[in-house]
């Protein structure tokens, strides 16, 4: 059985006030749900979270730590970089990748938090 709303009264002026709420935070909503979907794939938030951790790091590292290709690991920061999360620098022959930490803040506690989570037990 399903539930379903049987709304008596509905309130115009909560419904106004919320609307306009969403309405000012249309780009930043845009924003957020573009970092999400692009840190809701496992290698890209385990490149999202190393790049956090050590600041920055080439595709041939975080090939060796994450066990796949150089390949795959270009594809995703390709992505990440075409959605404003990572920016990427030349160093002699390396390419070097880093967060775009204005673009971040959205997933930076879930970061921070897992690089905590180390901290812990590597502690205990």
């Amino acid at each position: 059985m399903s539930k379903t709303c049987i709304r008596v009264l509905a309130d115009p002026v909560q419904i106004k006030k919320c609307k306009e709420s969403l309405n000012q935070l249309d780009e930043q909503l845009e924003l957020a749900t573009q970092i999400f979907n692009l840190s809701g794939n496992a290698a890209r938030l385990k490149i999202l979270f190393l790049l956090h951790k050590e600041g920055k790091m080439c595709p041939c590292d975080l090939s060796d730590i994450l066990d796949i290709s150089v390949g795959g690991v270009s594809q995703h920061l390709r992505k990440l970089k075409d959605g404003k999360l990572v920016k990427d620098k030349k160093v002699g022959q390396t390419v070097f990748y880093t967060l775009v930490e204005d673009n971040v803040k959205v997933i930076k506690p879930v970061l921070a938090s897992l690089f905590n989570d180390i901290k812990k037990e590597t502690i205990s």
